[in-house]
């Protein structure tokens, strides 16, 4: 299954503008809250020069690269861990993501009304934290009564996941993220049982106009803001994203230099979405085929071929396995295993990004 980014933030900030850019969806965009009410969600291919240099050393007929999926989530507003502006349904939508993206708006623009009179990013920004950190409470306050009629029993298990969701509470109703609270294994275990929103990894795009990407009157003050708080942040207009998309791919280059921009957005995006989620990319080449796989770091062997098919994950015998690096280097399969680079690798092999697999496995 691919990673799910829900794009997240107030009504009219470009989510679906950006939407639509990055997955070439056709989201409704509209100059009024709540166009988007059911989400919308759109497969995107993930950006990998690497898979590009084997589809031209190896000329296979088909060449597939592995998907991130974007989902559009209608605007949050204030009141929403409240129900204001179908705020539950909203914010359950985000409870099923992967990642947050979080999209502020730096852009004016007479035509498409702000939820105030002034352009505010950290305001902005602050409201659906409030939002994000209210919802937790109030689903963590739930979870915290039923495990304490558990440990009033006197179940051992249920007295330290109850330790641990006080110490939860706490630090939520201190405006510090469930993700940035220390746990051991075992807590950690204690609070994946808890859906917190505030618990997801979370990064914020800019959408910005050419005007401010030009004149930075809000730019810097994001950044000094992300950078404590270790969030990344991808500026993007989602505008000239649009743009990009509707050209044809020898000529988007060209284009970005001209704008000021090295790469695309969904490139930057993509990379630091992997980064977040601890996500690495393996290939295979099977028969016409070669494709990209993407798997959390340290995901091991037989796990990993349960990624193509469970059968393979069940019946599995070895890895073998050689480098992206010494593949281009050497031109062959062949010629990787007669140089002593090919190694096979049991179940339990943790596999690095970028490795080539050969899964051998016990079919049915």
């Amino acid at each position: 299954m691919a990673c799910r980014c829900g794009l997240v933030g107030l009504p009219n900030v470009g989510k679906s503008t950006l939407f639509n850019a990055l997955t070439g969806g056709k989201a409704e965009v509209a100059g009024y809250p709540f166009t988007t009410i059911v989400p919308c969600v759109g497969s995107v291919p993930v950006p990998d020069p690497r898979l590009e240099t084997l589809g031209r050393l190896l000329q296979p007929p088909k060449l597939t690269p592995t998907t991130i999926e974007f989902v559009d989530i209608a605007g949050l507003i204030e009141g929403a861990s409240q129900g204001e502006g179908l705020g539950n349904q909203f914010l359950a939508q985000i409870r099923e993501v992967d990642l947050l993206v979080q999209v502020i708006r730096l852009f004016a623009a007479p035509d498409i009304p702000h939820i105030a009179p002034t352009l505010d990013p950290v305001r902005d920004i602050g409201i659906i934290e409030t939002e994000l950190l209210l919802a937790d409470l109030e689903l963590l306050q739930r979870h915290l009564a039923k495990i304490e009629r558990v440990a009033k029993a006197g179940e051992k298990k249920a007295a330290a996941q109850l330790a641990f969701l006080r110490r939860l509470d706490a630090a939520l109703n201190q405006g510090i993220w469930a993700r940035e609270v220390p746990r051991s294994d075992a807590e950690a275990a204690f609070g994946a049982e808890v859906p917190l929103l505030t618990g997801k990894p979370c990064l914020w795009v800019a959408n910005l106009s050419e005007e401010e990407w030009q004149q930075r009157r809000w730019l810097p003050t994001l950044e000094a803001l992300a950078a404590p708080r270790r969030v990344p942040l991808i500026p993007i207009l989602a505008d000239l994203e649009a743009e990009l998309q509707e050209l044809p791919p020898e000529e988007r280059q060209e284009f970005l230099a001209a704008a000021g921009f090295p790469e695309s957005g969904l490139v930057r995006l993509v990379r630091a979405s992997y980064e977040l989620l601890g996500l690495i990319t393996f290939y295979t080449i099977v028969g016409a085929e070669v494709r990209a796989w993407t798997v959390p770091a340290g995901t091991p062997a037989a796990k990993a071929a349960g990624r193509i098919h469970s059968d393979m994950e069940k019946g599995f015998i070895k890895a073998e396995i050689m480098t992206y690096t010494d593949l281009v280097r050497l031109g062959s399969a062949a010629r990787v295993k007669e140089a002593g680079l090919m190694h096979l690798e049991g179940r339990d092999y943790p596999l690095q990004d970028g490795e080539i697999v050969l899964f051998r496995f016990q079919g049915r």
